[in-house]
């Protein structure tokens, strides 16, 4: 175990407006999300239980079937169950924190291709 600051882990381009950063655990996952205004994370779900929190800026989401819009802001988070349908869009140049658990093995991997640029 080591302490770890944001400023030292490497930034991943996901998209030309989405930015991630990745640090992981045995079981866990936290992502430092950068999505610049009118950046677009489209319908997708996983087996992962994912708590989005907000640290700046804006972000619509759309959750569940039928969907339910909600706007989080900075200070407010959310819960999303595993393999519940969602997407986003940024309203606001965005900083988002992404908890997962389990891990997103797609994200380690690559494979999360409804997400990275085309």
């Amino acid at each position: 175990m080591k302490p770890v600051r944001w400023e030292d882990v490497p930034v991943e381009p996901v998209t030309d407006l989405i930015t991630r950063q990745l640090v992981t655990g045995r079981n866990e996952m936290i992502a430092r999300v950068v999505l610049r205004r009118g950046a677009i994370v489209p319908t997708h779900s996983h087996v992962s239980e994912q708590v989005t929190w907000i640290l700046e800026g804006a972000l619509r989401l759309w959750i569940g079937v039928p969907e339910e819009e909600m706007t989080l802001r900075a200070g407010q988070m959310v819960v999303i169950p595993p393999d519940v349908p969602h997407r986003a869009e940024a309203l606001e140049d965005t900083v988002d924190i992404d908890v997962f658990s389990p891990i997103r093995q797609d994200w380690l991997d690559g494979t999360d291709t409804y997400f990275h640029r085309k």
